[in-house]
C-alpha cells in the first residue's frame, strides 16, 4: 500500500527525535500540491511534535512540494537536498530550520 500525506503527516510524532530538537520552538507550514494537495504544519516545542491539518497563522518555515515527490523524500528515496536544488521542493523563512527538520525524525 502506498503512503499517503495523511499517513506520513500521522506518523511524524512518532517519528520524532526530541534529543535533536533541543530548545527548538518552531512551527513548520507544509503545502501540498499534486495527487493530495493540502496544508498541514508541525509544531515542535518543549521535546515534542504536534502535528495538525491547516494553515498556520505564523509559521517560522514553509516547505511547499507535491505530495509525491515529499512521501519520497521522508522514505529516503529522493535525497532533499537533491529535490530542492531541483526544483521538487521550496522553502521559505528559516532555512536552518529545514536541514534540522531531517535530524529530526527517523526515517526508515
Amino acid at each position: 500500500m502506498a503512503l499517503t500525506i495523511e499517513t506520513l503527516m500521522s506518523k511524524m510524532p512518532g517519528a520524532f527525535l526530541p534529543e535533536k530538537a533541543v530548545g527548538l520552538d518552531a512551527t513548520i507550514q507544509f503545502k501540498f500540491t499534486g495527487a493530495e494537495p493540502g496544508d498541514w504544519y508541525a509544531t515542535v516545542k518543549d521535546g515534542k511534535v504536534e502535528v495538525a491539518k491547516g494553515v498556520h497563522a505564523s509559521p517560522k518555515m514553509t516547505l511547499t512540494a507535491d505530495s509525491e515527490d515529499y512521501v519520497k523524500i521522508f522514505t529516503g528515496e529522493i535525497d532533499g537536498m537533491q529535490a530542492f536544488m531541483q526544483g521538487k521542493l521550496k522553502l521559505t523563512g528559516d532555512l536552518n530550520l529545514a536541514m534540522k527538520l531531517t535530524q529530526m525524525f527517523k526515517i526508515k
